[in-house]
């Protein structure tokens, strides 16, 4: 049955679910029961499911990733959330040296079930501490999956899929996606595969999260001056979808990826090679589209200025195919 909600409907719906498929599901962070989240993503699941599964911790990241990944080898199967994108830094030993490791580590006889759930992005006036995009300091990290959800539908497919996942996952959340509204019919989505969010022939756009939106606006900019371009929305950043990439690209013979982040060691960087290499010689274009090398302004012209908008995806694209 498909309904209608929004973003963080959709990624309350599957903590529900999951939370009542599987006893060894626990949910805990920073205000995340009695308050119901800072985003107002998770109301009602301490009500429903007590104290033992639900739970607020104190103001201390590397204690709840510790705990998290001692629960996940001990038979639990931990969601944790990390407020803000930008903490991350203060568990980084909890994910890089203990959580993607373990498996490997115990001759691949203990799975870490773990998900940390994290709010990124900038365009809500967070400043430059609580608005950054930490893709670039996790993708160089073997045996860690990064999802990126932009649509409700996905929110929750992608979501409930990194649960039942038995390696850690960490799984990014726009702050500007919380309020948009979709349909969502309750699927799962298996990580690792890219949707195509729209077709065209002249050029291919791939993008991730809130970058996905601004790239289906740019497209339609562009379409009302007879470019079709295709926008690809690749859903997780670790594994990368490059067969989906590579079979546009073979039409277009053009690509143009869109990372809210800095140029310098981004994602897109990764893409573009990754493009490169499989021998596609007859590629007329290839670029990357990112934000400029600071931290986000809080200033809101200059927030705005920073950020890769509709406007200055199609101008590039306009740019370069004239």
């Amino acid at each position: 049955m498909t309904t209608t909600m929004d973003f963080r409907t959709a990624l309350r719906e599957a903590l529900d679910e999951e939370l009542a498929a599987d006893d060894r599901v626990i949910f805990f962070g920073e205000d995340v029961a009695i308050a119901g989240g800072v985003f107002a993503v998770t109301p009602g699941l301490y009500e429903k499911y007590g104290q033992e599964r639900v739970f607020d911790t104190p103001i201390s990241e590397l204690a709840l990733a510790g705990a998290a990944f001692g629960a996940a080898i001990s038979g639990l199967r931990p969601v944790v959330e990390i407020m803000f994108g930008d903490f991350l830094t203060l568990v980084m030993d909890s994910i890089v040296n203990q959580a993607t490791k373990y498996w490997f580590l115990t001759g691949e006889q203990v799975s870490v079930p773990l998900v940390f759930r994290s709010v990124v992005g900038a365009g809500g006036r967070f400043g430059a501490i609580h608005s950054q995009m930490p893709v670039s300091w996790f993708m160089g990290v073997p045996g860690l999956k990064i999802v990126t959800p932009a649509t409700p539908a996905d929110a929750k497919g992608l979501l409930r899929s990194a649960i039942q996942d038995d390696n850690p996952v960490l799984f990014f959340e726009h702050k500007r996606l919380y309020s948009m509204s979709g349909e969502v019919n309750g699927d799962i989505v298996p990580l690792g595969n890219a949707r195509i969010a729209r077709v065209g022939g002249d050029v291919t756009i791939v993008s991730a999260m809130n970058g996905v939106h601004e790239s289906l606006a740019a497209a339609d900019l562009l379409a009302a001056e007879g470019i079709e371009a295709e926008v690809i929305d690749l859903r997780t950043l670790r594994p990368l979808d490059i067969p989906t990439v590579l079979e546009s690209v073979a039409k277009t013979n053009r690509v143009c990826v869109v990372e809210e982040g800095p140029l310098t060691g981004g994602w897109a960087g990764e893409v573009i090679a990754r493009v490169t290499e499989e021998g596609l010689g007859d590629l007329d274009d290839a670029w990357r589209i990112a934000t400029a090398e600071s931290p986000v302004p809080y200033s809101p012209p200059l927030e705005d200025a920073f950020l890769p908008d509709a406007e200055r995806i199609a101008s590039e694209v306009r740019s370069r195919l004239r």
